[in-house]
């Protein structure tokens, strides 16, 4: 709202930021936590060069090209595939550093924070350079030229490295062009090639392993035999006379320069070893489109994203926006509170009232089935509750709750519930009952009531149930919940399918209700069935083989798939 429109009584269109940041930068923290309307703007933007606004009576458009940089952390959630497709060049800041370069980081950092302007001072210069560069180069940009051999390069990159569309061989031809252009060539060469190939083709590749060895390269030919020496005035005569004619060719050879080697083999595997962590890593973070469940929005808690319509009470109301929608009619509301003689500065109605849209970051919910029945109970629970509290340990910076469920006897219970402090899950794991039948199937079930009544809570993003159980199962589903034909003395016991059955569809409920399952497997190969891994495979979830593993051991499993659900 400005005050032009509180005193004409009208809408008056004020430039925004995409209005200000037209052929200049445009820096947006944080790009894969953006609300899903800014995103689709900025996604126009980007296509269009044109902002478009279109509300509360204003409808106008303004020319935006902005230069986009972006940055975000993959751990909190993807970035939308057709936005992230419209940035030319991707960067990772998780590639390695040797010892001397994080030293030299030590150093810099501390040296600024005692002398901000004396390191400011002392890259001054090189900040001018920089800028002096930056500016001839776009003067030289529009005279560089590259040649169909060297467009025919980029785009067999392209190709072999598995990039859909055609916007990556389009924006390597750029990025080649820009490179030239910095070091004030006019014609784009080799290295210009692969530099491009590696900052915008590598990031959108589909990059398979690297290829096997080859072995050791073949011998080189036997020299030639000896000549006369007249042979040989006769060759260096030769040599002479065709050396004009060689560097004539060696300057049309230069405007059609490409690198020797491609950096994709044929099937798209890379041949330098150097890039490929840096492919795996962009590989690894890329998985579906769209929001990931690390970001909860509400109306009463988190941070204040953008102003809605409210739907029934308004909670937390959006002073700005409510000013804004009521600022046209001011006047007009002024004018008749005259009449009726009241008197007030700003005049608000129910029509005008907007609620503030929160958003905030959610934590996993881990939650372990433990099996303890058998003589290995006491064991698993041990395990169970070392990992817990390993995982617990971190939830201050993770946001990331804990349950444990032992199930024994005829049924399950939730021996800790959902929870982050580390004190109540010490109280609550003093008791570890163990012994008796194993209600394996009632174990799943109520972990997954558990998890779906943390869902609703609004403070968990993802669910990961881990199960500790050797697969074995002697209780139905039905005796665990207190069915009267299930418990009479004289009921049938049931067979083994009909437990495999029971149990393999509450898996196939897990999967269908949004959570993951990670089955650990306790069970003695010499007398393994092999029912936990199917378990896994019905969930579509992990599976581990870890008879005699430790606390620790389970809380490295579980917290790497934990890492890997929370990046997808």
């Amino acid at each position: 709202m400005t005050g032009e429109s509180v005193r004409t009584g009208t809408t008056v269109y004020q430039p925004g930021l995409l209005a200000e940041c037209h052929r200049g930068v445009l820096y947006v923290d944080e790009l894969n936590l953006l609300d899903d309307s800014i995103s689709n703007l900025l996604l126009n933007v980007l296509t269009e060069g044109v902002n478009i606004i279109e509300r509360e009576g204003v409808s106008f458009k303004h020319p935006c090209r902005p230069l986009l940089i972006a940055t975000w952390n993959p751990e909190e959630g993807e970035v939308r595939a057709h936005l992230l497709d419209r940035i030319a060049i991707n960067l990772t800041a998780d590639l390695p550093l040797s010892f001397e370069d994080r030293v030299n980081a030590v150093g810099i950092a501390t040296d600024f924070q005692n002398a901000a302007a004396r390191v400011m001072g002392e890259s001054a210069d090189a900040t001018e350079q920089a800028k002096t560069t930056v500016t001839l180069a776009r003067e030289w940009l529009q005279d560089v030229t590259i040649s169909r051999e060297q467009v025919k390069y980029i785009v067999m990159e392209a190709i072999r490295g598995g990039c859909q569309g055609h916007r990556a061989e389009l924006a390597a031809v750029r990025c080649a062009k820009a490179l030239a252009a910095l070091e004030g060539r006019d014609r784009v060469g080799a290295d210009d090639l692969k530099k491009a190939v590696e900052l915008v083709i590598l990031p959108r590749s589909m990059v398979m392993d690297m290829p096997p060895d080859q072995g050791p390269p073949p011998p080189p030919p036997p020299p030639p035999p000896p000549s006369n020496q007249d042979e040989d005035q006769e060759d260096k005569e030769e040599e002479e006379e065709d050396k004009e004619d060689e560097d004539e060719e060696d300057k049309e050879d230069q405007e059609n320069e490409v690198p020797d080697e491609f950096i994709f083999d044929a099937e798209g595997g890379l041949m330098d070893p150097k890039l490929l962590f840096f492919a795996q890593q962009m590989n690894r973070r890329r998985g579906k489109a769209g929001r990931a469940k690390n970001v909860i929005f509400s109306e009463d808690r988190g941070r204040y994203i953008k102003p809605m319509i409210p739907k029934g009470q308004v909670r937390r109301l959006a002073v700005d926006a409510t000013l804004r929608a009521a600022a046209p009619y001011q006047k007009l509301r002024r004018q008749k509170a005259e009449e009726s003689g009241e008197y007030r500065k700003v005049f608000v109605e129910q029509g005008d009232m907007r609620s503030k849209r929160m958003a905030r970051k959610a934590g996993a919910l881990v939650i372990f089935v433990v099996d303890a029945s058998g003589s290995m109970a006491l064991n698993r629970m041990n395990n169970a509750k070392g990992a817990a509290m390993q995982l617990l340990a971190d939830s201050y910076t993770s946001r990331d709750q804990v349950s444990i469920i032992p199930f024994r006897g005829n049924e399950a219970e939730v021996l800790l519930p959902p929870s982050r402090s580390i004190a109540m899950a010490r109280n609550r794991l003093d008791r570890l009952p163990c012994g008796g039948g194993s209600p394996l199937a009632h174990g799943l079930t109520t972990a997954v009531r558990v998890g779906m009544n943390a869902e609703k809570s609004g403070d968990v993003g993802r669910i990961m149930i881990v199960a500790i159980t050797d697969g074995r199962a002697n209780v139905t589903l039905k005796k665990s919940t207190g069915d009267e034909e299930a418990n009479k003395p004289d009921a049938p016991k049931p067979t083994q399918k009909e437990l495999k059955d029971e149990i393999l569809e509450v898996a196939g409920k897990i999967y269908k209700a949004g959570m993951s399952l990670l089955v650990i497997d306790t069970e003695n190969k010499f007398v393994s069935t092999g029912f936990a891994k199917e378990i896994a495979r019905v969930a579509q979830g992990k599976y581990y083989y870890l008879p005699n593993a430790s606390d620790a051991v389970v809380a490295a499993a579980t917290k790497e798939a934990l890492t890997g659900l929370k990046s997808q």
